[in-house]
């Protein structure tokens, strides 16, 4: 009784040393951590699991070096063994944390020019999870080969080896994949933290980015989930891979009629009276002219996707309410020719002659020039000969 008296004695002041022990410490990086964003963060991160490795290493020893044979002693100590472990592997962990969020901290995202910063973040976040997993594993691998059977188990284990890991990865194969397919995307620099994208037909930003899976905000405050292995298997768009900016367009169809120089000015007046446009690219061009109407393709450029969607909106906006305002006529046209209606022309023979299509220039696979060719091309060596009567069998010539 004596003996474990003066163990639970011992136990006592021992806990109690390692507490002030600790809380001075955490004093002192507090009152350094003014000047250090270091030390700040590590007080405010490590304190708790300083304090407990502290505390549990101490009742350890007390246990050791003052409790004399007592039931369930090696028990005690086993268990201690145990929490010493997981306060360490907490304490590393702890550690860790700190020094990735005074990596961060030098390099701010909510900056125009945070291509560098998004890169560092994505890599930081994938290093921390599998620093914590590692940390995880180790630590459960740790305490496992504290117990006699299973370091006993360890050797034929690691005998079979190659067996285990074989069926593993085999049982593990996709699960596997992304955790690769993850490592690849944060270090490849093919897709980053907040970097636009268009997946699956949808326009968004990269949330998240883990060893399993991305998370994608889409424009309307969906959220797309889709595994690692997606971005490194299927094509995807990336509209910030090396910058921000970004071009669009706004199309508008207008008749024959409308003045492409008017609406090239209007285009260039709209873009210059409003802070969404970046002053990079302003163009009016004409890239269809068929069906009775032209179409204009206004290519207009913004810092961001957000501002340029809402730019191609305001372009669109404006062109059309330009046109309505200030020449209708320019409207889109039907044109019909109505045969048969009082005054119309009656219906022509439109039959082609037996001649049409002699000219020269009215075939492209045939003819004059290289249309010969280009029939034999497309069409194969032997698809314009007629069969052999005499090779086919059943047939006579």
């Amino acid at each position: 009784m004596t003996s474990l008296l003066t163990a639970l004695v011992a136990i006592v002041i021992a806990a109690a040393a390692a507490i002030v022990l600790v809380e001075v410490v955490h004093r002192v990086v507090q009152r350094l951590g003014r000047r250090s964003e270091l030390l700040r963060d590590l007080g405010a991160t490590a304190h708790r699991p300083f304090l407990a490795t502290a505390v549990v290493f101490a009742v350890q020893v007390a246990v050791r070096g003052f409790a004399g044979p007592f039931p369930g002693r090696e028990w005690v100590l086993h268990l201690l063994v145990i929490l010493v472990i997981a306060s360490v592997a907490w304490l590393v962990g702890a550690l860790m944390l700190v020094l990735e969020d005074v990596a961060l901290s030098k390099w701010r995202v909510d900056v125009p020019d945070n291509l560098k910063a998004r890169r560092l973040k994505t890599q930081v976040q994938m290093l921390r999870r599998v620093t914590v997993a590692a940390i995880v594993v180790l630590t459960i691998g740790v305490m496992l080969m504290t117990f006699p059977a299973v370091r006993a188990l360890g050797a034929s284990v690691l005998a079979s080896a190659g067996v285990i890991s074989v069926i593993a990865a085999l049982a593990a194969q996709s699960t596997l994949g992304n955790v690769f397919a993850g490592l690849q995307l944060a270090f490849s620099d093919a897709v980053r933290i907040d970097d636009v994208v268009v997946v699956e037909g949808e326009w968004g930003r990269i949330e998240d980015l883990t060893l399993t899976y991305v998370a994608v905000q889409i424009w309307d405050d969906r959220r797309l989930i889709l595994p690692t292995s997606y971005f490194t298997t299927k094509p995807f768009q990336n509209w910030t891979r090396t910058g921000s900016a970004v071009l669009g367009t706004a199309e508008i169809d207008v008749d024959w009629s409308a003045p492409v120089e008017d609406l090239r000015t209007e285009l260039r007046a709209v873009c210059e009276g409003t802070e969404l446009w970046d002053g990079r690219v302003c163009v009016l061009q004409v890239t269809e002219a068929t069906g009775g109407m032209i179409r204009l393709r206004a290519l207009v450029s913004a810092h961001d996707a957000g501002a340029l969607w809402d730019l191609r909106c305001l372009v669109r906006e404006r062109l059309v309410t330009w046109v309505f305002e200030h020449r209708r006529d320019a409207l889109p046209r039907v044109r019909a020719d109505l045969a048969g209606a009082e005054g119309a022309p009656g219906v022509r023979d439109i039959r082609p002659s037996p001649d049409a299509g002699a000219s020269e220039g009215a075939r492209v696979f045939s003819g004059a020039g290289d249309g010969d060719e280009r029939a034999a091309a497309f069409a194969g060596p032997d698809a314009g000969t007629p069969p052999d009567p005499v090779a086919m069998p059943g047939k006579r010539p």
